[in-house]
């Protein structure tokens, strides 16, 4: 054991039996709600500039290009870090590296309120990119420690609509801070809530269950956790090569997913003529959509596990499924300028895209025991690296064409490649390094 990990492992040890049974949940469910709640907490501080983009923008005086621009901040250093957060986790424990990212995420966050113009907003979300980018990964590891393999797509699910509840949250929270206070104040206010969240995380959580001080016995059942150790050599060239088609399909995704969370309270502005106050609303409804398409396809998922037992139609099927359907769904949106059926149309295309992520985020969980965590992080390459252009290219299109309907139809696309590339993924074929 290193010495980093002691020193974070026998400061957690203080903590008495008394303290972890303040809270009368199961203590699994304990970890359900705290990691769902830091999910909900990233995903709010992911989308709050995007719900505070008109002012933004105004006051600082940017195109939308420039706009799109800063907005992949985030995704560069969300990029960078990903791989660092599965090893992390493996060398020292989700429990410490979830607490650093909780720590950088809060700071960084508070301190997009000290922006000045474009380049400081770009450099202050590359730090919350940076935060947010391991964070991912080390919770998939703690969700292989705690839970057994017939509720990876439960607990994927479960936690990812908690992201999208977050992030629905945003646009009517930072409209309302707005108009309250000023934009400037919505990121103190979110940032302070990850915070608190880590310091909760740090007294209730621990990487072995058994370790924990009033786990249930058959809480225990059926899971298998893997010790922080920096003894095993990581496979990555053979890990790369597996996981590359999830990255691939996962791009596709993320291009689409983008779209939501940064450009929608614009897209309503600019293209509907609605209000701030209005836009935020119908944001959020799309989003709150989203957040059931997570849950539903966890437990869809895992349903066809169970009566298949063939992990490639169960995770696979979803995902194909979920790409085509948002695809089709933003049709419509692309091919006409009435709201009402635009909004419709693109809470349909939301439910369907955020069918694809716990069926996604259980393959590394399925293939692998010790690598799951940085597995995962292959996941989220797609997401960012679609995260660095996706934005970015909406801007231009708009930019070049004036047209709020043309970005809509590249993504249509790109989801439809994403669907094909399904067929490249083997969640069924243990890796074996």
């Amino acid at each position: 054991m290193s010495k980093i990990q002691t020193i974070f492992r026998h400061s957690g040890e203080a903590t008495t039996d008394s303290t972890l049974s303040a809270i009368s949940l199961p203590a699994r469910a304990r970890v359900t709600f705290l990691l769902s709640t830091i999910y909900a907490l990233m995903y709010l501080d992911r989308v709050n500039l995007s719900a505070a983009a008109n002012a933004v923008k105004t006051e600082f005086g940017l195109t939308n290009s420039q706009l799109g621009v800063a907005f992949t901040g985030f995704s560069w250093t969300y990029l960078a870090t990903v791989l660092f957060g599965g090893w992390a986790a493996r060398r020292y424990g989700p429990r410490v590296v979830l607490l650093c990212c909780a720590v950088l995420l809060g700071v960084s966050t508070i301190g997009t309120a000290f922006a000045a113009g474009a380049v400081s907003l770009f450099l202050i979300r590359m730090l919350v990119g940076a935060g947010e980018g391991p964070a991912f990964p080390a919770a998939t590891q703690a969700m292989r420690n705690w839970y057994p393999a017939e509720k990876f797509g439960y607990i994927q699910g479960i936690t990812h609509s908690a992201s999208r509840l977050g992030a629905a949250i945003a646009p009517p929270l930072v409209a309302w801070l707005i108009v309250a206070t000023n934009w400037r104040i919505s990121f103190v206010i979110c940032g302070s809530a990850v915070l608190v969240w880590g310091a909760f995380w740090w007294f209730q959580f621990r990487d072995d269950p058994r370790e924990h001080a009033s786990v249930e016995p058959e809480a225990l059942a059926g899971v298998e956790p893997v010790a922080p150790t920096a003894k095993t050599p990581v496979p990555l060239w053979a890990l790369t090569t597996r996981m590359l088609p999830v990255t691939l399909v996962m791009f596709a995704y993320g291009w689409a997913y983008w779209i939501f969370v940064s450009w929608l309270p614009l897209y309503f502005i600019n293209h509907h003529h609605v209000e701030l106050k209005a836009s935020a609303f119908l944001t959020s409804v799309p989003l709150v959509a989203g957040m059931f398409g997570n849950t539903a396809g966890g437990m869809l998922s895992d349903w066809l596990l169970r009566r298949t037992s063939n992990h490639r139609i169960a995770r696979c099927s979803v995902v194909a499924a979920s790409l085509s359907g948002c695809a089709l769904a933003l049709i419509p949106v692309a091919l006409t300028p009435n709201l009402a059926v635009a909004l419709p149309c693109l809470a349909l295309a939301m439910f369907f895209l955020e069918l694809t992520i716990a069926p996604m985020y259980a393959i590394p969980m399925d293939m692998s025991r010790e690598f799951a965590g940085m597995g995962s992080a292959f996941i989220i390459m797609g997401v960012a690296l679609a995260g660095i252009t996706s934005p970015w290219v909406f801007g231009w299109l708009i930019d070049l064409s004036g047209n709020w309907n043309v970005p809509f139809a590249t993504a249509i696309g790109v989801l439809l490649l994403g669907a094909g590339g399904v067929l490249l993924i083997r969640p069924d074929r243990p890796f074996l390094p």
